[in-house]
């Protein structure tokens, strides 16, 4: 199946009532912040939360005697932050830190997640091209260790132009790292446009095998397709790619497939009160 049917089936995939519960959280705080970056949240909300719910080894429980045994995660395009910061919010890993004053002066939750400020964050991210590489160094340290915790990393499909990744891949497959994990959110969006019109890199899955990772196409809304394919251990020693076709703006109409909502650095309460009505029930 080609990339433009897998968006198709994304798009009119039904949410589930947790991921619309997700999403209107989400939309309660960018409305007190009154900035954010709503599109590319959206489109991670059940990678992530099917990550940390069904997936992930004691995922963000820094209390936990388990912690220096827990698969790691790191959200490279930092940006999305917001998808991930509810699904901690929901799964009590804030550490009763509030999130309601996201980007406020004050606040522990930043426009980018940051380890510094919020302990359950693996490592800041945001400069593009940075969290992969990153990823692949704690497989490394896992391996050298002879520790058995995994590293996921989700990695946005317009991030994937910068070479840093490239690099990091090849070394992955030199150092035959099975428990690595590369997530791309393939929503064919970035900032300035669709992907396939800014710098195309398609064919994605034939790179991917080409690098030498075991690559798996699904449907990134689909709750069930992803825990099948996160929950994946390899029959060889090659790391993991998993290709997830995904909607920018998912669940919103007015914000899907648009660059529109990629950011705003002010967005009015009515906005989102009519972002809110528009959220998919």
């Amino acid at each position: 199946m080609d990339s433009l049917n897998r968006h198709s089936k994304a798009l009119v995939v039904a949410l589930s009532p947790d991921s619309v519960r997700l999403r209107r959280r989400l939309l309660e705080i960018t409305k007190l912040a009154g900035r954010g970056h709503i599109g590319p949240a959206l489109s991670i909300i059940e990678i992530v939360d099917v990550l940390y719910r069904h997936v992930m080894v004691n995922p963000g429980d820094i209390q936990s005697k388990e912690w220096s045994k827990r698969d790691r995660f790191l959200l490279s395009k930092g940006h999305g932050c917001l998808g991930l910061y509810v699904v901690l919010e929901d799964l009590g890993l804030l550490d009763g830190m509030d999130l309601s004053n996201f980007c406020s002066y004050e606040s522990n939750f930043g426009g980018h997640p940051e380890s510094s400020t919020v302990p359950a964050i693996e490592f800041s991210t945001g400069s593009l091209g940075h969290g992969m590489p990153v990823a692949v160094g704690l497989a490394v340290a896992a391996k050298l260790k002879k520790e058995s915790w995994r590293v996921f990393v989700v990695v946005g499909d317009g991030e994937l132009n910068e070479g840093s990744n490239w690099e990091a891949a090849a070394h992955a497959c030199k150092h035959k790292l099975d428990n690595l994990v590369v997530i791309i959110d393939y929503n064919n969006m970035q900032a300035s446009g669709k992907v396939s019109d800014v710098l195309d890199m398609n064919p994605l899955k034939d790179k991917w095998e080409a690098f030498g990772f075991e690559t798996i196409e699904v449907n990134g809304h689909d709750r069930e397709e992803l825990k099948r394919a996160l929950n994946t251990r390899n029959s060889t020693s090659s790391p993991l790619c998993i290709i997830a076709y995904t909607v920018k703006g998912k669940g919103i109409k007015k914000a899907e497939n648009s660059s529109v909502w990629h950011h705003k650095a002010k967005i009015s309460a009515e906005e989102i009160d009519a972002l809110t009505l528009d959220l998919t029930t």
